[in-house]
């Protein structure tokens, strides 16, 4: 009996190695199919911050080898964004054989809801947050200061808050899935509302970079989507419920 428990969990060790293998030779396809517009994609990322910087003012590299590196550290984040449904995929495919009937259809719409609301987290940042931010803080500051602002520092910034707020669009999923397990009850996070206004800010403080401003426009999206989660956790919980009881 230990023989076949152990060979049953070498077997399943096995599979998560070529599960793990084949997320990351998705991502390195992918890497590999965009280097070659590594620059392009760096200035589309920039072109928010370009397009606020004042007149005859432009970016800058302090590190000789920035040029190269910034472009290909950004490609490899984008690879690694653009690979997430493959790689959600190969999770799904490892624990999927140990779920009943039910718990799939159960999971999948979620599984996909989550994937679209990382993305959507990452275009709210680039097309709203961004803008807003780097508008107020290009438009500050003496008269006789000249903004030239580094490229590796601004690849850091715009990455910390395109994961802060991918990140933070998947709260409804967590809800859902909080919920959906029995850890909690959206009648529990309602009556915890005040605490919640409180830990949205706090973790935006933690997620974005230290102003005020950034951490606000995180805060806020949070707080809609755990009203949003609540929402669909209502609704989402009335099935299994139901299935159960004809079960």
């Amino acid at each position: 009996m230990s023989q076949a428990h152990q060979s049953g969990f070498i077997s399943h060790l096995i599979e998560l190695r070529n599960r793990v293998m084949k997320a990351l030779l998705s991502i390195l396809l992918i890497f590999l199919a965009l280097v070659y517009f590594a620059n392009d994609i760096y200035s589309f990322v920039a072109s928010p911050l370009v397009s606020s910087l004042p007149e005859n003012s432009t970016m800058i590299a302090t590190d000789v080898t920035a040029p190269f590196f910034a472009p290909f550290k950004l490609t490899l984040f984008v690879a690694l964004f653009a690979a997430i449904p493959m790689i959600l995929h190969q999770i799904w495919s490892f624990i999927a054989p140990g779920l009943y009937q039910h718990e799939k259809r159960m999971l999948i719409p979620i599984l996909l809801s989550s994937i679209l609301l990382f993305y959507a987290g990452i275009a709210f940042c680039y097309f709203v947050v961004l803008p807003i931010v780097l508008g107020f803080f290009t438009s500050v500051g003496p008269d006789m200061m000249t903004l030239s602002p580094d490229i590796s520092s601004y690849l850091s910034f715009a990455l910390k808050l395109f994961f802060a707020f991918g990140i933070a669009f998947e709260i409804p999923v967590a809800i859902m899935l909080l919920c959906w397990s029995g850890a909690t009850s959206t009648q529990s996070l309602k009556e915890k509302r005040p605490y919640m206004v409180v830990a949205a800010f706090v973790v935006a403080m933690f997620l974005t970079p230290p102003d005020v401003l950034s951490q606000t426009l995180l805060a806020i999206p949070m707080l809609m989507l755990f009203e949003l989660g609540l929402l669909l956790a209502k609704l989402y919980t009335k099935a299994p419920s139901e299935k159960e009881a004809n079960e």
